[in-house]
């Protein structure tokens, strides 16, 4: 752990990590196994100060704690389970023209990688990236989000209690801190955060050709049909919506509902609202807080557009912003123009599915959109007729806790994805190898070329 001021600097500490990767001891397979068993372990030890620390920087239940930020022992689990088969070489096919000969495609680690967390799952978010990391074989620098102070020092103290610094570090600081971070020569960036300070991340990898892994936001559209369980969908939306106070870059942006079920959709996310967090949620202990002031106040003005159907109350003093949800907003007003990361929903209705469709396609390609709809024909037609990092059917969040299935965005939502094997993939630079034989060397390929060029043409299929 390096905390800026104990006579290291973001220099020294890339090139001991550099020196670590060239004695090859994480390209062995049980050395990562090992590894990645160490980090269970380690986070098993420490399950209660996770808690507390998720609980202080953002009054996050105790339950969410589990089902959002320690689920990442699935993915360990999922991670050691299938590393054999990762890593093992993946043969390829070849044209008939290479006999005889052998192809075979080697993943193999990049080097040392740079992981820069977020404050909304702030433990999560810096541990489930290091996963594919470590699967990978790659030595690793952790830049947990100075938002979340209780549990970047968690973070910082477990890393190194449990893990060799030249192997794997945490460097906590500030803004100041990030740009010399940036400032180094890394084998991959792997960011969660916002667009704008993703593309300052992007900005300074390209200094140094770093390729990247950028995880950021967006406003995320959730279609309503009209055929739908009217009480299921509002429960789920709800739930999505509201969970960690709407500080979730999948949660539903905002609603797009069909007319004929607005009026009765509403009413029901009323009622599922109470009954999860009761007449005065700022009393419950199942909701959690705006992360600052300075969040707070952004999320505030945003209250004042539109007609206000439930919630609206806000305490500066607790950073506390009731679940609320607005009707009758206009996409002029800055709660449509920006990803809310809160708990507003705004309510937009259409009459028919092609608006709706034309209304997200006419924006930045988001993160993830959600469609409740039994109609498996309207199903198909959001699936094929708009572009998102994922899509989830009639239900909210789940899709991120699917180890098998990718996770990232697509256009201004994100570059690159992660989360079981394509974690794996993502901390891997996957090596073409082509192994000929000298059996025998046929001179077609050789000049001189001529009466050669008709047999070259058929190899090739241009006749």
């Amino acid at each position: 752990m390096s905390r800026w001021g104990d006579g290291e600097n973001a220099a020294d500490i890339v090139q001991q990590q550099r020196d670590f990767f060239c004695t090859g001891v994480t390209k062995d397979v049980a050395f990562r196994v090992a590894q990645l068993r160490t980090l269970k372990r380690a986070i098993a030890e420490h399950q209660s100060d996770i808690v507390d620390a998720l609980k202080r920087d953002l009054n996050k239940p105790e339950f969410e704690a589990y089902g959002t930020e320690l689920i990442v022992f699935r993915e360990i689990d999922y991670a050691i389970k299938h590393i054999k088969s990762w890593t093992k070489p993946k043969p390829a096919q070849i044209p008939i023209e290479q006999f005889p000969a052998r192809a075979k495609i080697y993943p193999e680690p990049l080097g040392v990688v740079l992981i820069i967390g977020a404050w909304n799952y702030p433990f999560q978010l810096m541990i489930s990236p290091s996963v594919g990391a470590i699967a990978a074989g790659n030595c690793a620098v952790l830049k947990p989000s100075e938002l979340a102070p209780h549990t970047s020092h968690l973070v910082a103290d477990i890393v190194q209690k449990h893990f060799n610094p030249a192997y794997i570090t945490v460097i906590e600081g500030d803004v100041e801190t990030s740009q010399q971070i940036l400032g180094q020569k890394f084998d991959h960036i792997f960011f969660t955060g916002s667009e704008p300070i993703g593309k300052i991340v992007m900005a300074a990898a390209a200094k140094n050709l770093t390729p990247v892994t950028l995880e950021l936001g967006g406003k995320s559209p959730c279609i309503v049909d009209a055929d739908i369980n009217i009480e299921y969908t509002a429960r789920r939306i709800a739930w999505g919506k509201f969970l960690n106070a709407g500080q979730t870059c999948l949660a539903p942006d905002y609603l797009l509902v069909n007319r004929a079920v607005k009026k009765e959709l509403l009413n029901s996310l009323k009622k599922h609202i109470r009954e999860f967090y009761g007449d005065h949620p700022a009393t419950s202990p199942d909701y959690a807080r705006i992360i600052n002031q300075k969040h707070f106040n952004r999320l505030v003005g945003l209250l004042q557009a539109g007609e206000m159907i439930t919630g609206g109350e806000t305490d500066a003093a607790s950073c506390y912003i009731a679940p609320t949800i607005i009707d009758r907003v206009s996409w002029e007003e800055p709660v449509m123009q920006e990803e809310i990361f809160g708990p507003i929903l705004p309510v937009v209705e259409y009459a028919e599915i092609t608006e709706a469709i034309a209304t997200v396609n006419a924006r930045p390609k988001p993160l993830t959109l959600y469609f409740f709809s039994r109609n498996q024909k309207l199903q198909e037609r959001v699936l094929q007729e708009t572009s998102s990092g994922s899509i989830t059917i009639n239900d909210t969040i789940m899709q991120a806790i699917v180890p098998s299935l990718p996770f990232g965005g697509v256009g201004n939502s994100g570059i690159g994805s992660y989360h079981g094997k394509a974690s794996f993939d993502t901390f891997s630079h996957h090596k073409s190898v082509l192994k000929k034989s000298f059996l025998f060397d046929p001179n077609i390929r050789y000049a001189p070329y001529k009466g050669k060029l008709p047999l070259l043409k058929r190899i090739f299929g241009l006749n």
